[in-house]
């Protein structure tokens, strides 16, 4: 389970940078010059490690989703509009709670059980940073680290996969 929220972390995370550097608009003439990214993988990559984690999949349905039509949700889809609205507002409400915003963890999540029937797995973002500190501060210079943001919201309600458990590519 770990190794799988590093891929989609990794994945979401190299998707959102390429995103918004290549849509900035200072950039936009630029876009031959752009670093690629550390972590970014090739489709056929990403089939090796989804399908890595069919065992875990198939464990999971054989004992959470026994019986129940479909199993368990595979993915989590959010629109680039979602994404980029989250990552502004998380970075506002960071500086608003006294910290630098850094990143975005994923944590895996499931929605609750309704009449005996287990909720999908989901994918939670939450915001990660560090607490800002005073300049004149001794421990200025050691600040840093990637900790959830305390009092940060988080970000859910990503569609599933259509039908919930297909692998990648969809």
């Amino acid at each position: 389970m770990k190794k799988l929220v590093l891929l989609i972390l990794g994945f979401i995370l190299g998707a959102l940078a390429m995103y918004f550097y290549f849509h900035n608009d200072k950039n936009e003439e630029s876009m031959d010059e752009t670093p690629v990214p550390s972590g970014i993988i090739k489709p056929a990559e990403i089939k090796t490690l989804t399908e890595a984690y069919d065992p875990r999949y198939e464990a999971i349905n054989d004992s959470v989703f026994k019986g129940v039509e479909g199993g368990d949700n595979r993915s989590s889809w959010y629109s680039l509009e979602d994404l980029q609205n989250f990552l502004t507002l998380a970075e506002k409400q960071a500086t608003d709670l006294g910290y630098t915003m850094n990143g975005v963890r994923i944590y895996p999540g499931a929605h609750p059980q309704i009449d005996g029937v287990p909720g999908y797995s989901t994918f939670l973002l939450v915001p990660t940073g560090y607490e800002n500190q005073s300049e004149g501060s001794m421990v200025s210079a050691l600040v840093g680290g990637n900790g959830d943001i305390i009092g940060g919201n988080g970000l859910n309600q990503g569609e599933e996969g259509d039908p919930p458990g297909i692998n990648y590519p969809q």
